[in-house]
């Protein structure tokens, strides 16, 4: 390992306890609920899912389990609970559902990486990870990739890290 690497590691962990430098623009995740396997998605008109309860209500506890689990990295308030929701069980759900982080699977998504020099952009794709930093494009991985997989652990897939020739 050069130091180069070492460095971009580094800064990965400085970057990984400062989820808020990261901003989703779209997600998609494949969520196991109790009732069945759904899929929740972000996108720039908001939050939907594939679940009885989002269709009746415009949210439910998957997305609910979601803003928790995901809060530094939203920037934008979370879904207001609708009338005739039965609260205290999505509540309950949301908070189960944040804690068995196994439910939880990101397909996919696309973010805004605020690093110490400018913004970057970097993309996820069913195992695929895509960066704007001049460092991915040698080595398929950067700080940023780094650090997202660090706080999203367990959510995707590592970076595979490409040899140096």
């Amino acid at each position: 390992m050069d130091a180069s690497m070492i460095n971009k590691i580094q800064k990965a962990s400085e970057y990984a306890s400062q989820p808020e430098r990261a901003t989703f623009n779209n997600l998609t995740v494949e969520f196991d609920g109790a009732n069945g396997h759904y899929t929740v998605q972000l996108g720039v008109d908001g939050w939907s899912c594939t679940c009885a309860g989002f269709n009746t209500y415009a949210i439910c506890p998957h997305v609910m389990a979601l803003e928790s689990l995901l809060k530094p990295m939203l920037k934008r308030r979370p879904v207001p609970y609708s009338p005739g929701q039965n609260i205290v069980s999505d509540v309950k759900k949301a908070k189960r559902y944040s804690q068995e982080r196994d439910r939880i699977r990101i397909a996919h998504f696309d973010c805004s990486f605020d690093g110490y020099n400018k913004t970057h952009h970097v993309s996820y794709d069913e195992g695929r990870w895509n960066s704007t930093a001049s460092f991915f494009a040698q080595r398929g991985v950067c700080s940023h990739t780094m650090a997202l997989e660090k706080i999203l652990k367990g959510f995707v897939d590592p970076v595979r890290v490409q040899p140096v020739i």
